[in-house]
């Protein structure tokens, strides 16, 4: 499977779903589209994992030194108060 963008690929996870809560196809056609999902899935979260730790290596402590650290909402609002 090609590489898909993040929007692609969830555009196409909501066809599949609408298709599959329908429940008028075939067996086979429902496993194909099913499978199809969930490759689709893992290459979703793939992306965001990939993304977070972007942001993870990306946050700078108040000194300006890089070091990875998990974002919370905390964060942000300790930046508005300094």
């Amino acid at each position: 499977m090609a590489a898909v963008k993040f929007e692609q690929a969830m555009a196409r996870l909501e066809v599949i779903v609408g298709e599959l809560e329908k429940n008028d196809l075939p067996l086979d056609e429902s496993l194909k589209i099913f499978e199809e999902g969930i490759r689709l899935s893992k290459n979703c979260l793939k992306i965001l994992e990939e993304a977070e730790h972007k942001v993870e290596v990306l946050v700078q402590d108040k000194n300006g030194k890089k070091r990875i650290h998990a974002y919370t909402p905390d964060d942000e609002v300790d930046e508005l108060s300094s």
